[in-house]
């Protein structure tokens, strides 16, 4: 699957993994050692996130069902945690700068293609 922002044109990822399941939801990106470029997590549902145990920043960018983003976080920090948004029914985390440098911001409509 590709990740991609229409507004700019950007692919954010061109490899999307899912967690729906409450075990790959706990589990997040945790245990890794880095999230490669080209590479996203979508978490679904979530509002909130957290980078406890961490080793690396990521962005995370929370999403509404139709793929409206509600809520941008650039360059999360290990061993921080968000609010949840009341809106967001699901959050992508991407390699950090990434939404910096496709230009994504609040507001846009993401899609996701296979």
């Amino acid at each position: 699957m590709i990740l991609r922002n229409p507004r700019t044109g950007a692919v954010l990822a061109h490899r999307v993994e899912r967690a729906s399941t409450p075990l790959a939801r706990l589990r997040g990106l945790l245990g890794r050692s880095a999230l490669p470029e080209g590479e996203a997590l979508v978490i679904d549902p979530c509002a909130s996130i957290h980078t406890f145990f961490m080793r690396f920043p990521i962005d995370a960018a929370f999403l509404t069902r139709d793929l409206r983003v509600v809520r941008a976080i650039l360059d999360l920090k290990p061993w921080r945690a968000t609010r949840p948004y009341r809106e967001a029914a699901m959050v992508v985390e991407l390699p950090g700068g990434t939404l910096a440098r496709t230009g994504t911001r609040e507001g846009d409509f993401l899609s996701i293609e296979s």
